[in-house]
């Protein structure tokens, strides 16, 4: 358990909501979907991340080998819900047929369709849970660098603060000056149960660089260079004390 617990930072993130009409003249975004998705129906999903005792008493957080694979199937169902909100028509279809032809083709390398979330998304706010999961979402997705950016730069700086990693991926994108009027963002985040949740934004205005956000000191020294950096795979095994 030493190990698992090792792997989070203490962090956190405020975020003031309203319902009241009159707050948007001051607001930066409105929402436009939120998707949650648990699988916790499955025993392998809810037992992969679970808080509990070792033989010796000792509290902690058991991760199973399941996690990667648990985790997958929930992110994958919360796209396509997500998919059929955002995406246009077109994308949808073709998803369809594709999805389709897979089942009865005889091809064992069959290569499904991605429908292409850039053309309606313009900024990602992906849970930085480790460079493995990074790198899985921008593959599964066939994202750019640059869409990647934010996620990246947050867990080299800040680390795996789990869900609320998301909210400083946000202020770096506003850090850097990126978010424009009209702009879609895409918040999507994940843990135990096996649960994950999509929020889809649409800025109302623009946002410059603001001096009261955790980047605002330090944000012309980023993107940095990250490719000395090595992937550890921590859930290959499971972990214990």
């Amino acid at each position: 358990m030493i190990m698992s617990n090792c792997v989070f930072r203490v962090g956190g993130a405020a975020i003031l909501l309203s319902n009241q009409p009159e707050d948007r003249e001051v607001a930066k975004c409105e929402l436009t979907h939120a998707v949650h998705t648990n699988i916790a129906s499955s025993n392998p999903a809810y037992n992969c991340i679970f808080l509990e005792e070792d033989s010796k008493d000792h509290r902690g957080i058991r991760v199973t080998k399941d996690l990667l694979v648990e985790a997958s199937n929930a992110i994958r169902a919360n796209l396509a819900a997500v998919g059929l909100l955002i995406l246009p028509k077109s994308e949808i279809l073709l998803f369809a047929a594709h999805s389709l032809s897979r089942q009865f083709s005889t091809k064992k390398n069959y290569q499904p369709y991605t429908p292409n979330f850039r053309g309606v998304i313009d900024h990602f706010c992906s849970h930085a849970g480790g460079k493995p999961v990074l790198d899985s979402f921008q593959k599964t997705l066939k994202l750019s660098t640059k869409d990647m950016e934010a996620a990246r730069m947050t867990l080299n700086r800040i680390g795996n603060t789990s869900s609320c990693s998301i909210w400083y991926e946000l202020a770096y994108i506003e850090a850097k000056g990126r978010t424009k009027k009209g702009d879609r963002l895409w918040q999507i985040a994940y843990g135990s149960g096996f649960k994950c949740t999509s929020i889809v934004w649409r800025a109302i205005l623009s946002v410059g660089k603001e001096e009261s956000i955790p980047w605002s000191d330090e944000i012309d020294e980023f993107p940095i260079c990250l490719d000395h950096i090595e992937t550890i795979s921590y859930f290959a095994e499971e972990h214990s004390t």
